[in-house]
């Protein structure tokens, strides 16, 4: 070894560049494991931007003219060395970044920015639309970018917070099902297991760090083609997790495989980290249902329906809830008013806001309570606040009803504790929770009528290849969240936004507030492309953008999942079935925000020009509930859930405000004044983080890009 580095300095004395190129081969090849696994890091991965403007020193593919087909030479990375501004349209003139010495000169009209894996990048949002059912509760969000992109992103949001992801990557079938440096991998190319690991790797090095270490789990599946190597890098990524591979049987009917037996199962790893460990259940997933299963106990809604659930037909009946805005807690009632009293004519207490028993037509309803009873109820932790819009007044209260209070007083139905809201925590009695068995074996699991049919219904007859069977993943993130009805779950491999589907299944059954982290890209089939290119259309055209994954399957079929309703507006056909059983077209108390990731300047970024891209990214770090802080033109501002501030001048008004915010965790503060910043974290109560802008946001991609170009 010793004698190979007095080659590689004797080398370094003619071409610098070359020997260092060979020094961190012959390193990575000395740090390679004697035992386990073994295989190439291949060249980093690239990732085209359409629509980023180039400009000099940018990383560059050359497109093929528009309607034709992309040829291997247009997989080139080129440099912009210069970009002549008087010619129309502008010409770009190009370095070859192959070390070929080539020049070349193209249309900047016929160029996509690429970004290679290794290259600092720095992260925005822009939202492109919401969807808002759920009041007050926190947002799930839907990203559209490249995932390992995205979770560099996250890195600055969530690192250490998130508590379960839940990934079904590509399977590296070799049928066009995914691409490394833009190229489909396919099943005859010799690095194809080698490129797949490489791909995993990078981002699972990214999840481990988002991972809270101390009690959260990640859950893989995975085929037959890859789980023996994936279950190597499993171990070998996380060496401190307890690991388990589960068997689910998805078709009992087989899908056939040359020379072999036909297949009806595919695998998911667990991986426990801390302390975590599967929450024990009613349904162990193998055996024989119990008969003696039984349902989580339903709270039902003190919404006056069927017969006199008008306002009219019991005005004394009609009177506001007051809850708590910081909180969420209830406060009490208004007293009731004449059916002619408008809603102002109520005073709402100080801090608190106000909902009205209103119908899902916005006309107003009926309690089926009055207020003596309501008050007892939530004295007694028998009712509790659901979803809460109080921009209109409008909300939901749900109760236990007199029959199941009767059985709490039998036993029949438990009384595990209670919430921070003073609300019982019951569950039924009648069977025992028992531990999920290794192999699963459910007609619930049944992708093809429980995944792709289910995609067809929400989505008026698109179709999406081989999604999971919504309730396959609900059963396999319950046993990570159970016991945490607020958890962070996130997907970053979403496809058609199965996990955050079963997310809100999940708290809809037990009245949780988990949030969900998707993340897809916009990649359009092989088969789509072919035409796409013929049509004279590229990546970043609107046309093609549309047939992509993201805009086409992943946030319709969300969106379609919390209305009840298809993109064409129609009511969605069939129920739920199994653990919670309910019509597809009532939809989900939840809200949700979908967003394009974005690629800014650091100067921009730095000298706060971006601050309405980087907006987004505070809100989920103050975890995407309550207004999000999008206008700084005051020089600040308090949220429910945080406080951004620019102009110091005001940091006594904005310690006081961010105080008056008991919800308030996080103070970003935009400065590059060490003393001021430092005088104002003493003014913050203590339970409130301070955060300086811009400098932990530059840090952390700085910081990861020096590692990703040293892994």
């Amino acid at each position: 070894m010793s004698h190979l580095n007095d080659l590689i300095r004797q080398l370094a004395t003619k071409d610098a560049a070359l020997a260092r190129d060979i020094e961190k081969e012959v390193k990575a090849l000395a740090d390679r494991r004697a035992f386990g696994l073994n295989f190439e890091r291949h060249t980093p991965e690239a990732v085209d931007l359409p629509g980023r403007r180039p400009v000099k020193g940018s990383k560059v593919r050359v497109l093929p003219p528009r309607g034709e087909m992309p040829k291997n030479e247009n997989d080139r990375l080129w440099e912009v060395e210069a970009i002549d501004r008087e010619t129309d349209p502008l010409v770009a003139a190009l370095n070859a970044l192959d070390g070929s010495g080539d020049i070349n000169r193209a249309s900047v009209e016929d160029l996509v920015v690429v970004a290679e894996f290794n290259d600092p990048i720095y992260p925005g949002l822009v939202s492109t639309g919401k969807v808002e059912r759920g009041g007050d509760k926190p947002y799930h969000s839907v990203i559209n970018a490249e995932n390992y992109h995205a979770l560099q992103a996250l890195l600055f949001t969530h690192r250490g917070k998130v508590d379960c992801i839940y990934i079904d990557p590509p399977y590296n079938t070799g049928a066009k099902d995914w691409k490394y440096n833009n190229d489909y991998v396919e099943s005859d190319d010799l690095y194809r297991h080698s490129k797949w690991l490489a791909f995993m790797e990078r981002r699972l090095l990214l999840a481990k760090e988002l991972l809270n270490p101390d009690n959260s789990v990640l859950i893989v599946t995975i085929d037959e083609k890859e789980y023996l190597r994936l279950g190597l890098l499993l171990e070998q990524v996380f060496p401190d997790a307890v690991q388990q591979m589960v068997t689910i049987v998805m078709s009992s009917f087989g899908s056939p495989r040359a020379q072999a037996l036909d297949r009806v199962d595919e695998y998911a790893f667990f991986l426990y980290f801390g302390e975590a460990s599967p929450s024990r259940v009613f349904d162990d997933l193998l055996g024989a249902v119990r008969e003696e299963r039984v349902e989580p106990v339903r709270w039902e809604s003190l919404l006056r329906s069927g017969s006199g659930f008008r306002r009219a037909d019991r005005p004394n009946l009609f009177y506001p809830v007051y809850i708590n805005t910081a909180t969420g807690a209830f406060v009490g009632f208004g007293e009731s008013k004449p059916l002619s009293a408008p809603r102002n004519a109520w005073t709402i207490p100080e801090g608190c806001g106000a909902f009205w028993p209103t119908r899902k037509d916005g006309s107003d309803g009926r309690w089926q309570v009055g207020q003596e009873t309501m008050s007892t109820l939530f004295e007694q932790g028998f009712a509790k606040v659901g979803g809460v819009d109080l921009a209109n007044g409008r909300g939901s209260v749900y109760y236990l009803t007199k029959a199941q209070r009767e059985a709490t007083r039998t036993g029949d139905i438990a009384i595990l504790g209670r919430d921070e809201h003073g609300v019982l925590v019951v569950e039924h009695t009648g069977a025992k929770r028992t531990t999920a068995k290794s192999v699963w074996n459910r007609p619930a699991h049944a992708a093809n009528l429980h995944g792709t049919s289910m995609v067809k219904s929400l989505l008026g007859g698109r179709a999406f290849p081989y999604p999971k069977s919504l309730y396959a993943t609900e059963d396999a993130v319950r046993l990570a969240t159970l016991h945490n009805t607020n958890a962070t779950v996130v997907d970053f491999f979403s496809g058609s936004g199965t996990t955050a589907h079963a997310v809100m299944r999940l708290n809809k059954q037990d009245g949780g507030k988990r949030r969900s982290i998707s993340v897809t890209n916009n990649e359009v089939s092989a088969e789509e492309q072919k035409v796409l290119w013929q049509d004279r259309l590229r990546p970043g055209d609107s046309e093609w953008e549309k047939h992509g994954i993201c805009d086409y399957i992943t946030k319709p079929r969300i969106a379609a999942a919390i209305t009840g309703k298809t993109p064409d507006g129609e009511p969605i056909k069939g129920d739920y079935k199994f653990t919670d059983e309910f019509p597809m077209a009532d939809g989900f108390e939840e809200n949700v925000e979908f967003f394009t990731l974005t690629y800014e300047s650091p100067l921009r970024v730095e000298a706060n020009y971006a601050f309405g891209r980087i907006a987004p990214l505070l809100w989920l770090r103050a975890g995407s509930q309550g207004r999000r802080i999008d206008d700084l033109s005051r020089g600040w501002d308090v949220a429910e859930t945080y406080g951004v501030i620019s102009d110091l001048d005001h940091s006594e008004e904005f310690a006081q405000a961010i105080a008056a915010a008991p919800a308030a965790s996080v103070a970003f503060v935009i400065t590059d004044e060490d003393r001021l910043f430092e005088a104002l974290v003493r003014e913050l109560p203590e339970h409130v983080e301070p955060v300086r802008l811009y400098e932990a946001y530059l840090r952390t991609f700085e910081i990861e890009a020096r590692r990703a170009a040293e892994r």
